[in-house]
């Protein structure tokens, strides 16, 4: 059995009782005139300011499997594992294009999730219910990879009796956890992560600038952390310290791919339509790039960790516990225990969104879309509540029952999924003149080819699956496969649109009208809207 690293458990502890509790209080907090809605529970009333909102996609995006992940890739990669910074970089300039044009239109309909719009805009039930069972899909793995950050920090922890442990006894921690989790975001919607955001994004800073000055210095300073992380890749040749001449196109597309995919995912989304203003989108769009700084810091850790000696002379050593392992290593006790509960409310913040922007899409876009159209807002609300436990039950299920390696598989492969949905969202958000049959056309071969060259991909750790990048065909380059699914995705729904266009094939209704695009909180056309249409 491990030994329990007392001091850093109670501080682990500490601070995860004060966020529980604020979960329970945030129901109070804002409280909203008619809670039996989906607007009130789902989207936090569509009332969060600048700040709320900025701390709400901080601690949504930048979640506890980015603070493990990203300099766990660092650490067995080198540079290549620095992808997820300029992806960053390049999203929000991309993202102030149309998703302020995304929040209007919700705003004046009342849509809640992006199915809703692409229902609204495209008259179609069917391509609505792709988009949704897509996002649906790519969130879960999402949500149990936050269960890895915990649980890579309980093992480092050692609470549980290490992989040896009877089953029960091991993952009992992450069990209360999780309990904790479903029953706060029952009670209080997103409010709840909302609020609890303000204590994780502050508990990340602080480690992470304490981390970037201390540990420096403890290790011989930045110079020595650099040549140790050569000398290592030179050694094992894993990876170096530059992106290699025949891996940049994989770097350049899985960047930009990820950039396109970002805000597509429903998490991301819920973030925006709650915000209580176009220009509160807007505003964040502008500063969210700061946590980009952030990630290129934290990126660093993965070069320290080397530097560090850990895992070193250990065969099959899991990266993922480089970072925890680190901090266990070189900060004192007690600080270990607040880099700690960094990562692990870094967990429940995403993961409390992610469940109920998945509750939300299932509840408007299948239940009352396609098996009970007349229900009533509280009904709505009910059922979302009730399939937010659902997703976290299914999430936790998928990381108890199969191995970490192929939970990560599935993220990457969520993330080529949701870049699917994108031309008919973004597409649907300038110009009307896609036909929703070539749109359904387009995402259909964009999922088949994606899933299809993912499956054919092997690792030494799995025959299936085991990357998300692959010759592109024309060019012979190696890149992001969901980058050249979107492509495909893209080919097909102009040529298809063209046909249909030729042969004046029938199109759906469109209920949004020009203006609805730049509507803000307080304009004649939000004042004078019926009250938001639930489904259609």
């Amino acid at each position: 059995m491990k030994d329990v690293n007392v001091p850093a458990l109670v501080v682990f502890v500490l601070f995860f009782a004060l966020v529980t509790v604020m979960g329970f209080l945030a129901s109070r907090w804002r409280r909203a005139d008619d809670a039996a809605h989906l607007d009130e529970w789902g989207l936090g009333g569509r009332s969060f300011g600048t700040w709320v909102t900025w701390f709400l996609l901080g601690g949504d995006l930048y979640t506890a499997y980015t603070f493990v992940a990203v300099p766990a890739a660092v650490y067995a990669t080198g540079a290549a594992g620095f992808f997820a910074v300029p992806y960053t970089i390049i999203a929000y300039p991309l993202v102030f294009l149309f998703l302020p044009r995304l929040w209007s239109v919700s705003r004046v309909h009342g849509y809640v999730t992006p199915a809703d719009f692409v229902r609204g805009r495209y008259g179609s039930r069917p391509l609505s219910l792709v988009v949704a069972l897509t996002g649906i899909l790519a969130t879960m793995p999402y949500i149990a990879l936050q269960l890895v950050g915990i649980q890579a920090v309980l093992d480092v922890l050692g609470v549980g009796g290490g992989e040896n442990a009877n089953w029960f006894v091991k993952d009992l921690p992450l069990f209360i956890a999780f309990g904790v989790l479903a029953a706060y975001t029952y009670s209080s919607g997103l409010r709840a992560p909302a609020l609890i955001a303000f204590v994780k994004d502050a508990l990340v800073y602080i480690v992470i600038i304490v981390a970037v000055i201390y540990i420096p210095i403890r290790l011989g300073g930045y110079g020595h952390i650099f040549s140790a992380a050569a000398d290592h890749f030179k050694q094992t040749r894993t990876g170096s310290l530059t992106v290699p001449d025949n891996k940049q196109w994989t770097y350049a597309t899985l960047g930009l791919g990820s950039a396109m995919a970002l805000f597509m995912y429903p998490h991301s989304v819920t973030g925006v339509l709650a915000s209580k203003s176009r220009n509160t989108v807007r505003r964040n769009m502008a500063i969210m790039p700061a946590y980009s700084l952030m990630l290129g810091l934290l990126a660093l850790l993965g070069f320290m960790a080397i530097a560090a000696g850990v895992g070193s002379g250990v065969k099959g050593y899991n990266s993922q516990l480089s970072v925890p392992q680190l901090f266990a290593n070189i900060f004192p006790d007690w600080f270990t225990g607040v880099a700690f509960a960094a990562i692990g409310i870094g967990a429940l913040v995403p993961a409390a969104i992610m469940s109920i922007a998945a509750a939300n899409l299932f509840t408007r876009n299948v239940y009352k879309e396609w098996l009970k159209p007349a229900a009533t807002p509280a009904d709505e609300t009910r059922i979302a509540k009730l399939v937010s436990l659902l997703v976290k039950v299914g999430a936790l299920v998928f990381v108890l029952g199969m191995d970490k390696q192929a939970a990560i598989n599935l993220q990457l492969l969520g993330g080529l999924w949701i870049l699917q949905t994108f031309v008919a969202i973004v597409g649907g958000l300038f110009t009307r003149w896609f036909h929703h049959w070539a749109l359904f056309a387009g995402w259909a071969a964009g999922m088949v080819y994606g899933t299809w060259k993912a499956y054919g991909i092997a690792s030494p750790a799995t025959k299936h699956f085991g990357g998300n990048a692959d010759k592109i065909p024309g060019i012979g380059e190696i890149g992001y496969i969901g980058l050249t699914a979107f492509a495909l995705n893209l080919i097909v729904a102009v040529v298809l649109t063209l046909v249909l266009r030729a042969v004046k094939a029938p199109d759906g209704p469109d209920e949004t009208k020009p203006s609805d695009y730049s509507a803000e909180a307080g304009d004649d056309e939000l004042e004078n809207a019926p009250e938001p249409v639930a489904a259609h």
